[in-house]
């Protein structure tokens, strides 16, 4: 395996409004030989999870992903939590005809959540679908309120990601509200994926190939959960969303317009002109490889704060052995 890690680049990219409770988007590019990867697990996140983050970096960048069975996805815009004028703003400029809203980012965010919905079906009109994301922060009857306010002030919800966090109350939502539920953390932290399905607790499974660890082993999750997918993003650069698109590529079913739009979240990106994804009249296309850095946008966003570079160099070695470890065991 010829990648150089100590040559990695680390970045840091100023978000244009927080989004899970952060403000600035850093990561490491890695190149190999089949081009470029990118590893960039949340702060929180412990060596024994980020190992998967590294595990889609090293495929990417030395064997890179199977063949698409589609040429383009269809892609939702993300609104995060901003006020309605902003979130109608990114709604209408997007292209998209779906639209992923964020809500319940503080306890008593419920007026703004609405607001914010109702000024996002405004901008898509009647036809157009709209899906919320709560980040598993609800407890059940929580849940059930919420939901019901919101499909209402959407004038009727596409889905509801992840409103609880274990996959029991999912399903106690789920018997209690007729909008579609969908699992993304439940999905990803399951040992078994198919669990989420036979517990009756979605309708749809949100796949994200960077945290699973790849692209075939998100094949097979997808297929272990047995329900209809969508690919989201892990909020990436061009060169990390390029690994979901060849997921959502590769899908042998695609129902849904996916979660891959969020560079419109980010200042920039590490990826010049045409190459950069960012979506064009509501779609991206499927990259056959990993798109290039561009040397002056590497300048441009590398992270400047010598401890915290130095903090993700250390990481990326524990994570490393980390990883080294896992595969000895299997």
């Amino acid at each position: 395996m010829t990648i150089d890690f100590d040559a990695a680049h680390v970045y840091a990219i100023p978000m244009r409004a927080r989004f899970r409770g952060i403000t600035v988007r850093e990561g490491m590019l890695i190149q190999g030989p089949a081009g470029w990867g990118e590893f960039c697990p949340f702060a929180d996140y412990d060596d024994a999870v980020s190992a998967s983050w590294l595990a889609t970096t090293i495929e990417q960048c030395t064997v890179g992903w199977p063949e698409p069975v589609r040429d383009r996805i269809p892609i939702n815009c993300t609104v995060p939590a901003v006020g309605p004028e902003r979130a109608h703003e990114i709604t209408a400029r997007s292209g998209c005809r779906t639209a992923k809203v964020k809500v319940a980012d503080h306890p008593e965010s419920l007026p703004e959540d609405l607001a914010r919905v109702e000024a996002v079906r405004d901008a898509l009109g009647p036809d157009g679908a709209i899906r919320v994301d709560a980040n598993g922060v609800w407890d059940v009857d929580h849940a059930v309120t919420a939901i019901r306010a919101l499909d209402k002030a959407a004038g009727g919800l596409e889905y509801v990601e992840q409103p609880c966090r274990t996959i029991e109350e999912l399903a106690a939502v789920r018997r209690q509200v007729d909008v579609r539920i969908a699992a993304d953390e439940s999905i990803r932290r399951a040992e078994d994926p198919m669990r989420v399905a036979v517990a009756g607790a979605a309708d749809v499974a949100v796949i994200k190939c960077t945290p699973l660890g790849g692209v075939r082993r998100s094949l097979q999750v997808a297929e272990a959960a047995g329900l209809p997918c969508v690919v989201s993003s892990a909020l990436e650069t061009s060169v990390g969303l390029a690994a979901q698109l060849a997921l959502a590529g590769a899908l042998p079913e695609l129902d849904f317009a996916c979660g891959l739009g969020t560079l419109s979240l980010l200042e920039g990106d590490v990826v010049a002109g045409a190459d950069s994804l960012r979506p064009a009249g509501g779609y991206l296309p499927v990259p056959r490889t990993p798109p290039t850095p561009d040397p002056a946008l590497l300048d441009t966003y590398a992270l400047t704060d010598t401890e915290q570079a130095a903090w993700w160099r250390d990481r990326l070695a524990r994570v490393r052995a980390e990883l080294d470890h896992a595969a000895g065991s299997d």
